[in-house]
């Protein structure tokens, strides 16, 4: 008698399953934060989540997917397996991301358009397809330009080429474009029918491509812009055209430009110094310049510029690329009060150029609370040492600033 019950004092103190007499949404909530393969394996549990994660509204086909089915089942029919799982799901499919490397079936043409053409019928938002760089680029089926929800899109290895009947995506928010190929006239159609477009991102854009600063400026809601300066269709860059783009964007506040090739022969006058231009409403706060030769004296005015004319610029990154050392002398600059509060420098190899601008941001940045700077790998200990040395004689215009030589 006893023992009876302590059995049914020792049930009413059991565990209870609250996960599974939860809402549906907020069940799916859970599941979509769990790989796809674990989320799956959660019918296991019990015949009430037998078809739990066929609410899943977010599906991630990764490396990670791929290896899970090649380790632990055995599966090479990877892409099969994706159309299998996309045919069980019930509701809406927010987000869909595809990015497997070098898998055969995944970049495969015929599955790519049947799980679009899917995608199409499911309220899609938010689409990443990462097509393998050793494939051949994949033309893009048109009934993704038949997604209207899309809300952030990004493309790699495609050729993005809409229909006469596209009328845009009114909903865009974020696009990225990596080795993605499409006609110049193009992308100005598209970007101006995305009206709520925020971030853009082309900095890896197919070598052949092009871009018009006139049709980037059509975006009047960007708040994130990277750019790679070889993509520029533009006859001749002048700083003066990027603070052009930039007054033409009244809401940005992160620029992010890449230099490479900007030194090849035939290419070194992209820049012309001496511009005197400001935009007192410019918003921009962050500015990262990536693969820019300090050496070349062009360039360097481009950087000081920038630098004394965009009033509320907060944060600069520097990534630098070694070249060899010119000796054209460097251009006297007015010193000018900054707003500057982070800077990082990365390849710095103590060049006279690269120790004349941190000079400059030291003396001229009152806010200064932190400057960073990665030296080259190839610079020897004593190499090392020198510039440290120089950096600490510099004067400092805050006195909280700290200098990080790492």
């Amino acid at each position: 008698m006893e023992l009876i019950h302590g059995t049914r004092k020792a049930s009413k103190f059991a565990p209870q399953d609250f996960i599974s007499s939860m809402p549906d949404n907020v069940v799916t909530n859970i599941l979509d934060r769990l790989p796809v393969q674990y989320a799956v394996r959660t019918s296991i549990l019990s015949r009430n989540w037998r078809f739990k994660w066929t609410m899943l509204s977010q599906l991630v086909f990764d490396h990670f997917f791929c290896r899970y089915l090649t380790r632990r089942k055995g599966e090479n029919n990877c892409g099969g397996i994706i159309s299998r799982l996309l045919l069980h799901i019930k509701g809406v499919i927010e987000k869909f991301v595809l990015s497997m490397g070098e898998v055969k079936d995944i970049n495969d043409v015929e599955n790519i358009n049947h799980w679009i053409l899917f995608l199409s019928t499911k309220g899609i938002k938010d689409l990443t397809l990462a097509i393998s760089m050793n494939e051949t680029q994949v033309k893009l089926p048109t009934h993704l330009f038949a997604c209207l929800e899309l809300k952030h899109l990004n493309l790699t290895n495609c050729w993005f080429h809409p229909p006469h009947s596209f009328h845009g995506f009114p909903n865009l928010l974020s696009l990225k474009l990596s080795i993605v190929q499409f006609e110049s006239s193009e992308l100005g159609e598209i970007l101006a029918r995305c009206p709520s477009l925020e971030i853009l991102d082309m900095r890896l854009l197919f070598y052949k491509s092009k871009v018009k600063v006139v049709d980037i400026a059509k975006s009047k809601n960007m708040k994130i812009l990277s750019l790679s300066l070889r993509n520029i269709d533009d006859v001749m860059i002048s700083s003066s055209t990027i603070f052009e783009l930039v007054g033409s964007l009244p809401k940005l506040q992160v620029l992010d430009l890449d230099f490479q090739d900007q030194f090849k022969v035939g290419i070194s006058c992209v820049f012309e110094g001496g511009v005197r231009m400001r935009f007192p409403t410019s918003c921009l706060k962050a500015l990262n310049l990536s693969r820019i030769d300090l050496g070349n004296v062009i360039l360097l005015s481009c950087v000081f510029e920038m630098v004394r004319h965009f009033p509320n610029l907060q944060t600069l990154e520097i990534t630098a690329v070694k070249r060899d050392a010119h000796t054209i002398p460097i251009p006297e600059v007015v010193y000018k009060t900054t707003g500057l509060r982070s800077v990082v420098f990365r390849y710095i190899a103590g060049s006279e150029n690269e120790v004349y601008l941190i000079k400059y941001i030291l003396a001229g940045s009152p806010f200064l609370e932190k400057i960073v700077i990665h030296p080259h790998w190839s610079l020897a200990f004593d190499e090392r040492l020198m510039f440290s040395r120089k950096l600490l004689k510099l004067r400092r215009a805050s006195t909280v600033a700290e200098i990080d030589f790492d």
